[in-house]
């Protein structure tokens, strides 16, 4: 069956699935809500172990967070009842199973039916071996609608962008994320800028540098230096308060590479020394384009009233949109 998988997968990429014409079509966008899903399945088959295994996988709790969420909502649509209406969905996932299909294969599509889309088709002749794919295939699918999400905000950032704030974080810094519409900048040192969107929710980032030392990417060092700059910069509502790393929260720490950049993500909870202000947050550490400083992009969340998920994935999604000095005058030129 492994044999003929590549082949299944090249003919499922022409004959199920739409949009795979060299002619470029105009698309509609895409509906749902951010966070959202729809797969595609059988009622039977999602009432049993295949779904079960989907939502062990999508609606698992989301791990970055103190309050359970979960990491996606899912809606099953039945293939029948699979119409217009949900084909412009932002994300899908289409599970194909029953004995006319002679072979296991997934394929991941962008703007089928609308953009930006994120479409991904698992085929199986079984349920079992359905689940078995999945299971197989569960970081990658998962890291695909992640990756389409966090493409979303920054398409979005790049389009309504507030574009006074770039130039004077890049200065500094050498270069700096994106920030869309309503962020402003709190504050900016030669070592040190708080970006902040503190509206209903505070959906903020930092950005701060260091010197190079010996091994500067273990996660003591990364949380120690976390915790000297945020206290000399960010203080909280009265005397001797100020924020720091929550330790009740073990953080957690992941080398990524995105873009060509080598990152090293940390995430955690934060709270306010001597008070009751804590949520969650993410860090990216890296060289500086010379080399000699490690820099730092932090995305936090302050929600109290509100589930967290989808607003530290925004802002969290904002990291990702940093951009070096010189390439963004190379693009401007």
């Amino acid at each position: 069956m492994k044999t003929r998988h590549l082949i299944f997968v090249l003919l499922s990429a022409v004959l199920l699935l739409p949009g795979c014409k060299s002619t470029k079509t105009l698309l509609p966008s895409v509906s749902g809500k951010a966070g959202e899903i729809i797969v595609v399945m059988e009622k039977p088959d999602w009432e049993d172990s295949l779904g079960g295994d989907v939502r062990d996988l999508l609606a698992c709790d989301c791990p970055w967070l103190a309050q359970k969420e979960p990491l996606y909502n899912l809606v099953n649509v039945v293939p029948s009842a699979f119409v217009d209406l949900f084909k412009v969905h932002r994300n899908i996932i289409l599970f194909q199973v029953g004995p006319q299909i002679d072979s296991v294969g997934i394929i991941y599509k962008h703007d089928v039916w609308a953009a930006p889309q994120c479409v991904i088709q698992l085929s199986a002749p079984t349920s079992a071996q359905a689940s078995e794919l999945l299971k197989e295939k569960g970081p990658m699918i998962v890291s695909s609608i992640e990756q389409a999400e966090r493409d979303r905000v920054i398409r979005n950032t790049l389009r309504y962008e507030e574009h006074a704030i770039y130039p004077k974080v890049a200065e500094v810094f050498g270069g700096s994320p994106h920030f869309p519409s309503g962020y402003k900048l709190r504050k900016i040192t030669e070592d040190f800028a708080w970006i902040a969107d503190d509206k209903q929710v505070y959906q903020d980032v930092f950005i701060y540098r260091y010197p190079v030392e010996k091994e500067p990417f273990t996660l003591e060092k990364i949380i120690a230096h976390r915790n000297a700059v945020l206290q000399d910069n960010v203080p909280g509502m009265f005397d001797g308060t100020y924020m720091t790393t929550s330790e009740f929260f073990t953080p957690t720490l992941e080398y990524l590479k995105y873009r060509g950049r080598d990152l090293v993500q940390v995430r955690g909870m934060w709270e306010v020394q001597n008070d009751f202000m804590g949520g969650p947050f993410v860090s990216h550490s890296f060289y500086s384009a010379d080399g000699s400083e490690i820099l730092v992009a932090e995305a936090w969340v302050y929600a109290p009233q509100f589930d967290k998920r989808q607003y530290l994935r925004q802002v969290e999604s904002i990291l990702y949109s940093w951009e070096w000095k010189k390439m963004q005058e190379k693009a401007e030129n």
